[in-house]
């Protein structure tokens, strides 16, 4: 019996020492994470964070135990982009990292299911508004709050009864799910002379809370009636441009001569931007990786198109460069969820590769403003009536749409608005999907 236990004792020590010499690599606690940024219909977007990177040092990405792609870790946050996938199939990946061939670190598995590709097939009503005589009309901006709740903000000139030009213009249209209602938005106060003047931007948060700017200064708007906002009138140096925000606690706007404000829900603060340059579109977003919101703002020089940037606000006030290699206009910016980023202005240009590239539609017109439900539901507008559509897999250019001047573009869920305008009329144009 003792021999027994003692051969017993002898083979688990044998087996000790082969498990102690085998030659798998030994983890070290040196840190490298891997987080899904987003997923499209055939790529995925993925963060692989290094601590102490070095040049000596090769990351690795596995998607289902196959290496797909290395690079060296010679910065501590990479954004990489994995393509030619399967829609809706659901992929698994790691990251090692390795140092003279062998594993030093490696992270935990990340499910990234793909997507599927949204219809291109919607349905298009294009209304009209303005006289001729009457004067310039036109729609900037305009925000759906449902499919039977939708504003649009521009200058809409009628004649009067007698057949003349009626001096009060409308500054609004509603939709109630069954007609168009053209409104005059009161908008006067200390820092309103005119009593229904243009307005030139909205953003709308719920059906009685939306902010509007004449581009001088803020009124938010349940509905009804306005009260303008002026303390934000000694921050501005050139017109408000765009808004954006997720409350009316949390609003940023951006204008001309290099203009950003941020509203907290107490008091406004003037954002340096750096720039004197004119801002025409701001976007907010909630970044992935590490959970924050930023905001992009696209601008130009207005002394030279071929210079634009974008510029990226972090923890509200902090801003900094995103550096275009495009050499052309940039109007607008969108992005999902901070990677890729997509572009448009004179030419539309995205940074999926990790460098700018143009995409190419069957025309070649100027490009107003993007905006997404996600990385498989995008539109953009333009002049000539342009109206595209990105389904994760492939641009449709509608010919049926009404051959206007697009300034502005809004989704919510199945329903696309985009405003203008055209031979002096202003111009709304919804598309439902089928």
């Amino acid at each position: 019996m003792k021999s027994k236990i003692i051969g017993v004792i002898f083979i688990a020590l044998q087996f000790i020492s082969q498990s102690c010499n085998t030659t798998e690599p030994v983890l070290v606690n040196e840190n490298i994470k891997l987080t899904e940024i987003d997923a499209a219909v055939i790529e995925t977007y993925l963060n692989i964070h290094v601590e102490n990177p070095s040049p000596g040092k090769e990351v690795v990405l596995e998607r289902n135990e196959q290496r797909v792609m290395s690079f060296t870790a010679n910065k501590a946050d990479t954004a990489i982009t994995d393509t030619g996938l399967t829609e809706n199939t659901l992929y698994t990946y790691k990251a090692k990292l390795t140092e003279k061939s062998k594993i030093i670190g490696e992270s935990s598995d990340v499910g990234v299911r793909t997507m599927q590709q949204t219809s291109h097939n919607f349905s298009w009503q294009t209304f009209t508004f303005g006289e001729p005589g009457a004067g310039s009309s036109s729609l900037y901006d305009v925000s759906i709050i449902n499919e039977n709740n939708i504003w649009a903000v521009g200058e809409i000139y009628l004649n009067d009864s007698l057949g003349r030009p009626d001096p009060s213009a409308y500054n609004s249209a509603h939709w109630d799910g069954n007609k168009w209602e053209l409104k005059r938005i009161k908008y006067y106060g200390s820092c309103s002379a005119v009593e229904f003047p243009p307005l030139k931007a909205i953003w709308a948060f719920l059906e009685n809370s939306m902010a509007i700017t004449n581009g001088g200064s803020i009124g938010w708007f349940n509905g009804n009636t306005i009260n303008l906002d002026c303390r934000v009138n000694p921050l501005l140096t050139g017109a408000i441009n765009k808004i954006w925000g997720t409350s009316s606690k949390n609003l940023y706007i951006v204008g001309n001569n290099g203009n950003i404000a941020h509203y907290n829900g107490t008091s406004w603060q003037k954002i340096d931007s750096g720039t004197d340059w004119d801002i025409y579109d701001v976007f907010g977003y909630t970044n992935s990786v590490n959970s924050q919101e930023e905001i992009i703002c696209a601008l130009t020089d207005p002394n030279n198109y071929s210079n634009s940037t974008l510029l990226k606000i972090t923890g509200k006030t902090k801003v900094g460069r995103i550096n275009l290699t495009t050499g052309r206009l940039t109007g607008s910016a969108w992005t999902n969820k901070g990677f890729p980023i997509y572009t448009t202005g004179d030419g539309i240009f995205t940074n999926k590769s990790g460098k700018w590239e143009e995409i190419k539609l069957p025309v070649n017109y100027t490009t107003s403003k993007i905006r997404g439900n996600g990385l498989n539901d995008i539109f953009l507008c333009g002049v000539l009536g342009l109206v595209a559509h990105y389904n994760g897999k492939e641009w449709k250019v509608y010919n049926d749409v009404y051959n206007a001047v697009y300034t502005s573009v809004h989704l919510n869920g199945n329903i696309a608005a985009f405003v203008g305008w055209r031979d002096g009329k202003g111009v709304i144009t919804i598309g439902r999907r089928n």
